[in-house]
């Protein structure tokens, strides 16, 4: 059996936070919690890194890792498996403390993070990193590879989906927009895209680099069923992606969530720091961060 807590897809029907169980909730939240710690510990093995938008897209990436993501973790490439596509590169640290958090990679072996000849380089490597499916780099190529892999995959008569994880800043790239021609053309049912949409870029502000807004209308336009919520309130990415499961099919509409995500998210000090897109933290930063994400966690202060 997948060692996952993937739900039996023929009961999520999910409608709103309120129909998810709280226990369910509560299990995917405390995974989040222990990725944004994972992502800290990490961060502080070079001191600086892309720490910001791990913590942002943890509740993601715990809702697709610990509740929707079918895999085996002692078997990466096992063939029924469902495949999780990252196509922002840089956010490979988050990628890796889900990673742990699902037993695909060593919770020891984060400690090796960005280090030479470690399995988990500062950008996401398919050749270094069990259940990395791709490559990270330029950006605006992940969808056009989920679409190629979800095509192919019903062509060989799989029931397996494809999750692709894409930033509001791919969206400035035109190879995102072809490809989710493509996806609707080829009525890819098995396809599920998920933009965090943390409002920040390496140039800047992304409504000031390239204004994408109205974006839910704009995927809607392309055929694709869409779904917004607050990328960092779990009962609504639990609820968003069960319904997303729920219309799945091996021909059907594409699927695409859009996350409203908030940098350096259940961390204060670093949810202020205006410098958020590549984030430089000084020594003695990180126990206060590490303090602060465990104290909005347990509810003794506002994460």
């Amino acid at each position: 059996m997948p060692v996952s807590n993937v739900q039996d897809r023929a009961t999520q029907t999910g409608v709103s936070p309120a129909d998810v169980p709280q226990d369910r909730i509560e299990r995917t939240r405390a995974a989040a919690y222990r990725i944004r710690h994972h992502a800290l510990n990490m961060g502080e093995v070079q001191g600086q890194g892309y720490v910001g938008q791990a913590l942002g897209a943890a509740d993601m990436l715990a809702t697709v890792y610990g509740d929707q993501l079918r895999f085996r973790a002692e078997d990466p490439h096992w063939e029924a498996r469902d495949r999780f596509l990252l196509s922002t590169g840089h956010y490979a640290i988050g990628h890796y403390a889900a990673l742990a958090e699902a037993g695909i990679v060593p919770i020891e072996e984060l400690e090796t993070y960005g280090s030479d000849d470690s399995r988990l380089p500062m950008s996401g490597m398919s050749t270094y990193t069990p259940g990395m499916e791709i490559s990270g780099g330029s950006l605006g190529h992940g969808l056009s590879i989920a679409v190629g892999m979800a095509l192919g995959l019903r062509y060989q008569g799989s029931d397996s989906r494809v999750f692709n994880f894409l930033s509001d800043g791919e969206l400035d790239e035109g190879s995102t927009w072809e490809a989710a021609m493509g996806a609707h053309h080829h009525q890819l049912g098995n396809l599920t895209a998920m933009v965090d949409i943390n409002a920040l870029q390496a140039d800047g502000k992304t409504d000031t680099v390239l204004r994408t807004e109205p974006v839910t209308e704009k995927w809607e336009s392309f055929g694709w069923y869409t779904q917004r919520v607050d990328g960092n309130d779990v009962g609504g990415l639990l609820a968003a992606f069960d319904k997303a499961a729920a219309q799945a099919a091996a021909v059907g509409r594409p699927s695409v969530i859009l996350c409203d995500t908030k940098v350096g998210r259940g961390v204060p000090l670093l949810e202020n720091r205006e410098k958020a897109h590549f984030m430089r933290i000084e020594e003695h930063e990180w126990q206060t961060c590490r303090e602060q994400l465990t104290a909005g966690y347990e509810g003794k202060a506002s994460a």
